[in-house]
């Protein structure tokens, strides 16, 4: 994707230094930062500078990657897995990537394990990239099919909720992917955006599109069952954080009420998510997914532009009040229309992603 007419990903490496988007300060300031070391690879996903399933995953290996450059030993690579493990728990792509890099790299000897860890970084990034323009390929075909069906010029309306972007992935997004692709083919498309609260990660969405060109409003994240009631959404298109072997969806807090409008105003509602958000080791979403808990005050506060043009936290609750942050809810499969992954679009299913997943479902 493009900021102000130039190429950008969410995250590269440039002469041995890895640089992202840091995305604490979106949609206000476009910043980048360089991160190194360990423990600032830790912090960087533990703290949202980037943030989304995808890009936790590249992220971590590129921390992998740089750990592996200052020591390449099997102690080395051990607590590198463990510090990166430990910083969110809920996004299973976190341990997909560690888990591939540990895999890889254990059988090598020490000193061919830098250039391997970067190699691998690289083409961990690379394939997220492909994943996410495939499920834009797909996706298309369902606008496509919503387009066919309105009178001319009028728009396709999608709703969507937290940021499942370019910004959440290494480029394309996942759930903003069929609308870029939309977008590029002509089809004329009108975005919902959810604000998603309390990170506000629905601005991060709105500041994407409106870079793209693409008509979108920006909306209270109570305002999506009101939409629907009224006609004025053609589809719900989300991303997520893990989906089960079963097709439970974990993704943002307040996805599963969006779900549950959308059921009752008989909207499709779909996920756009690369295969490596598949946790095929777990059936149950409400039941094993782990829910990450937050510190309290990115709900008792709220960060934004201030009157004299920096950027600050307000708190906007009394004095004293305590606050409670789950991060993520699960939507039960049954509430699913389809899954659109890299390989398709399948039922919210253990057949249907067997069907396209067969290797993985065994």
């Amino acid at each position: 994707m493009k900021v102000d007419g130039k190429p950008f990903r969410s995250i590269w490496d440039k002469d041995g230094a890895v640089e992202i988007i840091d995305q604490r300060w979106l949609p206000h300031d476009f910043r980048i930062a360089g991160i190194d070391t360990l423990d600032e690879f830790a912090v960087a996903i533990r703290d949202m500078w980037v943030r989304g399933a995808p890009l936790i995953g590249a992220t971590a290996a590129y921390g992998i990657a740089r750990q592996m450059a200052r020591d390449p030993s099997d102690a080395a690579l051990s607590t590198a897995y463990d510090v990166l493990h430990d910083t969110r728990p809920t996004a299973i792509n976190l341990k997909w990537a560690l888990d591939r890099c540990r895999a890889d790299l254990a059988v090598l000897a020490p000193e061919a394990r830098a250039a391997a860890a970067l190699d691998l970084a690289r083409r961990v990034a690379d394939e997220d990239v492909e994943c996410n323009r495939m499920i834009g390929v797909h996706g298309l075909e369902i606008i496509r099919e919503i387009a066919a069906k309105k009178p001319a010029g009028e728009p396709v309306r999608l709703l969507t909720h937290c940021n499942a972007g370019w910004l959440a992935t290494v480029d394309w997004g996942t759930a903003t992917s069929p609308m870029y692709h939309a977008a590029n083919e002509g089809i004329p498309i009108h975005v919902w955006v959810d604000e998603t609260r309390p990170r506000n990660q629905g601005a991060l969405t709105a500041w994407e599109l409106g870079a793209h060109g693409i008509s979108h409003s920006y909306v209270v994240d109570n305002a999506g069952g009101h939409l629907m009631q009224k006609g004025l959404v053609d589809m719900v298109i989300v991303g997520t954080d893990r989906t089960t072997a079963r097709g439970d969806v974990c993704n943002k807090i307040g996805t599963y009420l969006k779900a549950l409008a959308a059921q009752d105003n008989g909207v499709p509602f779909y996920v756009g998510l690369p295969s490596s958000t598949i946790d095929w080791t777990v059936s149950d979403g409400l039941r094993e997914i782990p829910i990450e808990d937050r510190d309290a005050r990115e709900v008792t506060h709220v960060q934004g532009t201030l009157d004299d043009g920096t950027i600050g936290q307000v708190r906007v609750t009394p004095e004293g009040s305590d606050g409670a942050n789950p991060a993520f809810d699960v939507t039960p499969a049954r509430l699913v229309t389809g899954l659109i992954t890299e390989r398709g679009v399948c039922d919210a299913s253990a057949e249907g992603l067997a069907g396209l997943f067969p290797e993985r479902a065994a």
